[in-house]
């Protein structure tokens, strides 16, 4: 049988002793009136106190009658629960003697020798755990780029507004107008410094009445706003829409700013006069932000009925689009293009539109938005491509050699079957390919992918002739000609309206031809609806033009009479 030996007293007050000192929190031993008795190695190295200078101390250094309120009841709070329980723990800072706070969690006890009572304190330095939670509360309640409060904390302080607020509570949400197109055009550095540079703008603006303003990612935001009076909330947002007229300037490469005026599209709801919820007044506002967004954006839209109104014209918009797509009821109307001098038809230009089955032929003004927005371009480009290659087998069977030109945008060029549906043309209808011309809007250039120039250059390998559209209206128009191989180059209207007294718009269009000269290409002037202007840009050197002198859009039969008409005058 084995026999166990106790450990001898002194021994095992050594042993505790050494565990004391050599523990990894801090311990201190306190006597009835919360004096130092004795504390460990710990204890010292922590709050940079010796023992010699704590022996006979009271709890926290000074006498009561010199801490803080804070600290004082905390001391009230302890000699309680010792009293009653004779245990008490609490998370509290520890100032030390360098100046340096640290978040500690301390337990105390009371424990009686004999019939003397003493309290026995443990602290352990939670400073790195209260560190790592601090940041993983940042993590999940801030957005990382822009260091404002994320959606959650958004809706948390929107909620706890309306609960406590005896005022006008306004919430705003607002996109940054065009994101994509600037996020392909700058990278993802520069769209980045592009959102800094908004939001430190946007604070620089110090708005009155602002409670919070939220990031909820990429180019969405919030505004939340307490006021007596909503209205004022109205001048504002004025503040807002003035800031994006200035110009952003963002690096894209060394030593090179790109200039970026970044307009916003807002919608705004309030309690109590659009809700009385948080969810309801977020809805609306959201619905108001969606509302400007189809209407073009660049603009501010308070939340009224009529919007639900719209919204649901949207819906049936939209399901009477792809009703239209699935039927056919897209088609082209042809507008000629003349020779200025002989006044022959040189081809035309295909402008679509909606042979709608209730409302009558409706013009791209009335549903050409709700296309993008829905995306359904390449649907509508696809139909409109095979009619006007079956339009132009109709004319070569005829013996007409007259081109059709068709407007091309972003949307379908970033399409992956857009090569080989147009290629496909002219296997189908046996078609030659320099009779289809493709105008290329802005737009499809500005992004400069990679994807859009290789789609031109094999375009231009099939013999299509490549036209820019609108050419002077947009960003950097002279660098598109240098990078893109164009064949045409179409003068704006806005260059034509007043050519014959405006001294501006005839440099501007006189230049215009003199640069197409040096870079082989020809030059069509859009929106004549004169003869003197026909005539002054005869003598100006320009060749070709359109417009309601000579013709407005018409009908494929009327286009073909009209042909016909040519071809036997000859």
């Amino acid at each position: 049988m084995t026999t166990f030996t106790t450990l001898p007293l002194s021994d095992k007050q050594q042993l505790l002793t050494q565990l004391c000192e050599q523990y990894e929190d801090a311990i201190f031993i306190l006597d009835a009136n919360f004096r130092y008795l004795s504390v460990n190695a710990i204890y010292e190295i922590m709050i940079g106190y010796s023992e010699s200078f704590l022996l006979g101390r009271p709890l926290g250094i000074y006498a009561a009658e010199f801490l803080s309120k804070e600290e004082q009841a905390i001391l009230n709070d302890l000699t309680s629960h010792l009293d009653s329980k004779g245990f008490y723990e609490i998370d509290f800072s520890i100032a030390t003697r360098y100046g340096q706070v640290l978040n500690c969690h301390i337990t105390y006890r009371r424990i009686y020798v004999g019939e003397t009572g003493y309290y026995i304190g443990v602290v352990r330095d939670m400073s790195s755990v209260v560190k790592d939670r601090k940041q993983m509360n940042h993590l999940l309640n801030y957005d990382q780029l822009t260091g404002l409060p994320n959606r959650k904390v958004f809706l948390s302080q929107t909620s706890e507004l309306l609960l406590e607020s005896y005022q006008e509570v306004v919430i705003v949400r607002l996109n940054i107008d065009r994101y994509r197109n600037l996020a392909s055009l700058l990278g993802p550095d520069g769209i980045n410094t592009l959102i800094e540079s908004f939001v430190l703008r946007v604070k620089t603006l110090k708005l009155e009445d602002l409670h919070c303003f939220s990031h909820f990612g990429g180019d969405d935001f919030a505004l939340l706003f307490e006021c007596t009076d909503a209205n004022s909330v109205r001048n504002q947002l004025d503040l807002l829409m003035q800031m994006c007229e200035h110009p952003f300037f963002v690096s894209n490469e060394p030593a090179e700013d790109t200039a970026i005026y970044c307009h916003i599209s807002v919608g705004v709801s309030f309690f109590p006069e659009n809700d009385y919820e948080m969810i309801g007044l977020l809805t609306k506002a959201e619905k108001a932000l969606q509302y400007v967004k189809q209407q073009g954006g660049d603009d501010i839209c308070w939340y009224n009925k009529t919007i639900d109104e719209a919204t649901a014209n949207s819906l049936q918009l939209e399901a009477e689009l792809r009703a239209a797509t699935n039927d056919v009821q897209f088609v082209p109307y042809y507008q000629p293009k003349f020779s200025l001098d002989t006044g022959a038809i040189t081809g035309f230009e295909a402008l679509v539109r909606w042979q709608h089955p209730t409302r009558g032929l409706l013009k791209p003004v009335h549903f050409m938005n709700a296309i993008i927005t829905h995306k359904l371009s390449f649907e509508l480009f696809s139909q409109m491509a095979t009619q006007i290659a079956e339009q132009l087998s109709i004319w070569q069977k005829l013996g007409f050699d007259q081109h059709i030109c068709i407007n091309a945008d972003a949307a379908e060029f970033s399409h992956p079957d857009f090569f080989e549906m147009v290629s496909n043309l002219f296997v189908q209808h046996d078609i030659h390919a320099h009779q289809l011309h493709i105008e290329v809007t802005e737009s499809s250039l500005i992004q400069r992918h990679a994807n859009v120039k290789k789609q031109l250059n094999l375009l231009k390998e099939l013999g299509i002739c490549l036209a820019l559209d609108d050419f002077g209206t947009g960003y950097a128009s002279l660098s598109y000609l240098q990078e893109y191989p164009f064949d045409f180059i179409k003068i704006d209207k806005s260059f034509i309206s007043k050519i014959e007294t405006d001294r501006t718009q005839y440099a501007i269009v006189k230049a215009i031809l003199e640069l197409a000269v040096a870079l082989d290409m020809q030059v069509i002037a859009e929106g004549i609806e004169t003869k003197q202007q026909r005539d002054l840009l005869l003598d100006m050197g320009c060749k070709y033009g359109q417009g309601y002198w000579f013709s407005k859009p018409v009908t494929a039969d009327i286009a073909t009479e009209m042909l016909t008409q040519q071809y036997l005058s000859k």
